[in-house]
């Protein structure tokens, strides 16, 4: 009989991780404990995938840095005196430590947010509300006073926070000024700060490029900003504060770095326990958008930091339902599944472009499984933060 399971992805769980853990042992035992349980344990296959959360990942190594190390890191870069922060995300768990350590350092912030939502789509206020007052988002700047007259005071649908009141309190409790205006163009920064920060995470290459050429003197991202240890913290040379999350109110936990060789440590001591090869990547956000509320998932700069070699590239499939519908219209049963499977067999090569392969998603496959593990995962109390992912690899023709 044909096999009938397709892919399947697991919460793993382990116990707490803690910083100094050999993160490697303590995967590949947690994963092979798991296969084992007499009521849920599995048999680990060749090309299975074990993926884990960067938030241990990071624990493990003890990222870690204070709004203190921020703050040095900040006024060093910037002189301390009146600086630009534009378009950070609404958040109390990404944003609201780092702008902390900001404004720590700092005489003034003039603080620029997007509107009528972030970059990632929380909303201050609704595009309808915006068209029926007659703004242009593209164009128009407002000031605090401005929005407040317009829009009054606005909580986030899901958390109940007013960001606008929140940072404004947030940067005036460090005894730095605040001034607030809403704009999407950054260009809106010129005259009014000198120096910029570009809070943004996917975008801030484009913010970065006007701010220079609206006569920003001296501009960064927030990948500029703890690159590199202050005091013996931690760091991240790649991201810097990007993908950071609040530990304590007074400590970050920073992105993952230099765990190429924890993913292939994983993979090395599962083929030793079992004989098979494992694929091993550790993820953060998934890329998905909430079809409700419109936030797109997608607070870390990357999905996938590190991963095996094996995850490397785009599926290559077929559509199912276009052959079904198209090709092989006049078959049906057994006939159906059979010619289904041949032309599965004898693909061969890239099928970007071809007809047989449209609806199929170009993702990058640590993309598209670092959003499965996202989804099993969860951010909660779950208590999975490894994810074995089994099947994905296969297809309709697999035996």
């Amino acid at each position: 009989m044909a096999r009938m399971v397709g892919t399947v992805s697991r919460g793993i769980r382990t116990p707490i991780i803690r910083e100094g853990d050999d993160i490697v042992s303590f995967v590949s035992n947690a994963v092979l404990e798991a296969a084992s349980d007499e009521e849920w344990g599995f048999r680990v296959h060749d090309r299975d995938i074990i993926a884990v959360t960067e938030a241990v990942v990071g624990r493990a190594q003890g990222n870690y840095a204070t709004i203190d190390d921020i703050a040095a890191d900040v006024k060093t870069k910037t002189g301390g005196e009146t600086v630009g922060v534009l378009f950070p995300i609404l958040s109390r768990n990404r944003f609201a430590i780092c702008l902390k350590g900001i404004a720590r350092s700092v005489k003034k912030i003039v603080l620029q947010l997007s509107y009528p939502s972030d970059e990632v789509g929380n909303q201050l206020v609704s595009l309808d509300e915006v068209e029926a007052k007659g703004l242009n988002p593209f164009k128009d700047v407002l000031t605090l006073e401005q929005y407040r007259e317009l829009f009054g005071y606005k909580l986030h649908a899901f958390t109940g926070v007013d960001y606008v009141a929140y940072y404004k309190e947030l940067i005036e409790n460090e005894g730095a000024e605040v001034e607030i205006i809403f704009a999407n163009s950054p260009t809106a920064m010129a005259g009014r700060a000198e120096v910029a920060i570009a809070a943004d995470i996917h975008t801030a290459p484009r913010t970065k490029r006007i701010l220079r050429e609206a006569g920003i003197k001296v501009v960064l991202g927030l990948d500029e900003i703890l690159n590199a240890s202050v005091n013996g913290s931690g760091f991240n040379e790649h991201y810097g504060l990007l993908g950071s999350n609040k530990a304590t109110e007074e400590k970050i936990k920073l992105f993952p770095r230099d765990a190429q060789n924890i993913v292939e440590g994983i993979q090395k001591t599962i083929y030793e326990k079992t004989g098979k090869h494992v694929e091993v990547m550790i993820y953060g956000d998934g890329g998905f958008k909430d079809p409700v509320c419109g936030i797109w998932e997608f607070a870390d700069p990357v999905v996938s930091p590190f991963y095996t070699s094996g995850l490397e590239g785009t599926p290559n499939e077929l559509k199912i339902k276009f052959l079904a519908d198209n090709d092989f219209k006049a078959l049906s049963g057994e006939d159906l599944r059979q010619a289904i499977v041949s032309e599965i067999e004898k693909k061969d090569g890239s099928l970007v472009g071809k007809m047989a392969s449209e609806g199929t998603t170009p993702r990058r496959l640590t993309d598209l499984i670092g959003s499965l593990c996202d989804l099993t995962s969860g951010s909660g109390d779950k208590g999975t933060p490894v994810v074995y992912i089994q099947g994905y690899f296969d297809n309709y023709a697999t035996k």
